[in-house]
């Protein structure tokens, strides 16, 4: 694939972020660290934390551009390419060093034995007999100054790469609660929640934008789309970076003329949200029967005054797709076929409060009680990297697009919802629905549903989807939608995330999903191209990376590079060049 092919229509990344480190709660370490270290790693500490690293002229980062650190740079080579061509200082050279380290091994172990926490006995023992060892030797030396103990341990940990892995592995032999803390997801969360400096630093998103527009070969077009964590429960938003803030800068990279026709800026929609400063955030009426009229308000101003492209939803944040307050704009959206980004994957960003009562229960779907009756669904998670998965779930959506389950929904709503969509009674068909609504499930569900369905080889809910090619699992079958609940709560319960979406896709005409932060994966490859081979499939996948969010995996350029050398030239000019101008409804 040539990338930058004058021919065709450009590149479009459907999936990418620019806002600022102001644009976010002070407190997302909440949940993953422990009271107080999430009110000490702070967003405010790490953005200062890295203007300090990239911009300060006195920071370490700028030493390499100094005249005395090029000086010592040189000597040092010097010193050690000496060293290295020399064998037998190369032999004193690594004595010294193994002298050195432990040396630091036994200062720090002193150290930590004087602590409450008591060390692993045989570690302990062990190390203790060595200390005898070499002390009857007179080969240790025990200094009375805590400051040459402490400049010995930081040479190691600095200077002597061997020394300081031994270091971690004793200690972690020592203390074994040690391997446990951080564990993986808290690694993971770490690494996407520093990279979060690398780039949000930036006071204003035109900056980062263009990082990102210039990885990508000139007219390379780019979904821009925010975030609202003003309801997260991670602390309050700073007034320099909140969401009328936010809108505002994304309005003016749209309005700059270099940009107008590759900047596709999305409207963040959070329920809970019911103004931007003194503007009504959302307002409609009914028009013709059926139809949303918008009335004055934030998201008409952006709509038809500031053009932005569609509509970014976040569920994680504690609501669901589905939400009352949101029906009216998925009318307007469906009928207007503006399109719908959605979060489809299980993410380190997601509300941080406590669970509430309310959410124990799931609004629509049913389970069986052993007693031929059926009674709501239990959510029994209390975590909150577990509960918030809830209103993830891409199950979820079929209350949108199913005009059975979009019934129940609308039936528990007020009468100005009930006349829009044209309710009569529980047993009679909508007159109106959302059947036509244009959605992408961001992220296809995760890498890690990809794999679980390589896995479920033996679920007879999963074959479904090579058994009939062309549907996928089937959800509902003929009859009262209470007739399907319980192939709704083995699929809500057993059935990986891709085969759901998957099954979306085949069954309704305008449901997308696209591979943003899942395509740092090579892992995805066979089956991403075993899902373009499909005739349906291949016009409903769109590209995207998640930027700059993945870039503690990879960069821009080198995701892009991996997916050309995965696909083919046809499969990526259509999930990268053609896809997206449908999704976009660009002519």
């Amino acid at each position: 694939m040539s990338l930058s092919n004058s021919t065709q229509p450009p590149i479009i990344n459907c999936h990418t972020h620019v806002f600022v480190g102001a644009n976010l709660p002070p407190y997302l370490a909440k949940t993953f660290l422990p009271y107080p270290l999430y009110k000490w790693l702070t967003i405010p500490f790490i953005l200062k934390l890295c203007r300090w690293w990239y911009l300060s002229p006195v920071s370490p980062n700028q030493w390499k551009h100094q005249l005395w650190y090029k000086r010592l740079q040189e000597t040092f080579y010097t010193y050690r390419s000496f060293i290295l061509r020399h064998s037998p200082l190369s032999f004193i050279n690594a004595l010294i060093n193994l002298v050195i380290s432990y040396h630091a091994v036994v200062y720090v172990f002193n150290w930590l034995t004087h602590l409450f926490i008591k060390p692993n006995p045989q570690t302990r023992d062990a190390i203790a007999k060595a200390v005898i060892w070499l002390n009857n030797r007179r080969l240790l030396f025990l200094p009375h100054s805590f400051l040459l103990k402490l400049g010995v341990v930081l040479f190691t940990i600095f200077f002597i790469a061997w020394g300081r892995k031994l270091l971690w592995f004793l200690l972690k032999k020592m203390w074994g609660f040690l391997s446990l803390l951080p564990n993986e997801k808290t690694v993971q969360f770490m690494a996407r929640y520093l990279n979060i400096g690398r780039f949000a630093y930036y006071r204003q998103q035109g900056r980062i934008f263009i990082k990102l527009k210039d990885q990508y070969p000139i007219g390379s077009g780019f979904v821009l789309l925010p975030m609202d964590m003003a309801f997260m429960d991670a602390g309050t938003v700073p007034n320099e970076g909140d969401y009328a803030v936010q809108m505002r800068e994304l309005a003016v990279i749209k309005r700059n003329k270099k940009y107008k026709d590759c900047a596709y800026p999305f409207i963040f929609i959070d329920p809970r949200r019911k103004l931007v400063g003194t503007q009504v955030f959302f307002d409609w009426k009914m028009g013709n029967p059926g139809t949303v009229e918008l009335k004055d308000c934030f998201i008409k101003d952006y709509l038809e005054k500031e053009n932005f492209s569609g509509f970014k939803i976040y569920p994680a944040l504690g609501y669901y797709p589905f939400d009352g307050a949101l029906l009216p704009l998925w009318k307007y959206a469906a009928d207007h076929q503006l399109p719908i980004m959605t979060h489809a994957i299980r993410g380190t960003i997601f509300y941080r409060g406590t669970k509430k009562k309310e959410w124990g229960h799931h609004p629509v779907f049913q389970q069986a009680d052993g007693n031929s009756t059926c009674r709501p669904l239990l959510l029994p998670e209390l975590k909150n990297r577990d509960f918030i998965n809830n209103f993830t779930h891409p199950l979820n959506y079929l209350c949108l697009v199913e005009e059975p389950l979009l019934r129940i929904v609308v039936s528990k709503e007020g009468k100005a919802i009930q006349e829009l969509f044209g309710y009569t009674n529980d047993d009679t068909k909508l007159l109106h629905d959302l059947s036509k609504l244009k959605l992408c499930f961001g992220h296809f569900g995760g890498d890690d549903e990809w794999q679980k369905f390589f896995e479920n080889d033996r679920d007879d809910l999963t074959s479904q989807l090579l058994r009939k090619p062309g549907q996928g699992l089937a959800f509902t079958k003929p009859g009262p939608i209470q007739d399907s609940m319980f192939v709704l709560e083995q699929v809500w319960k057993h059935v990986d995330w891709y085969s759901i979406i998957r099954s979306m896709m085949l069954q309704y005409p305008n449901l997308y999903a696209d591979i943003s932060y899942i395509v740092h994966s090579p892992v995805i490859f066979p089956l991403l191209k075993q899902t373009l081979q499909h005739p349906v499939l291949q016009k409903r996948v769109l590209f995207g990376t998640d930027f700059y969010v993945v870039r503690n995996h990879k960069s821009e350029k080198e995701m892009l590079a991996y997916l050309q050398a995965a696909l083919s030239e046809g499969e990526l000019d259509r999930i990268a060049r053609y896809n997206p101008r449908e999704f976009l409804n660009i002519t």
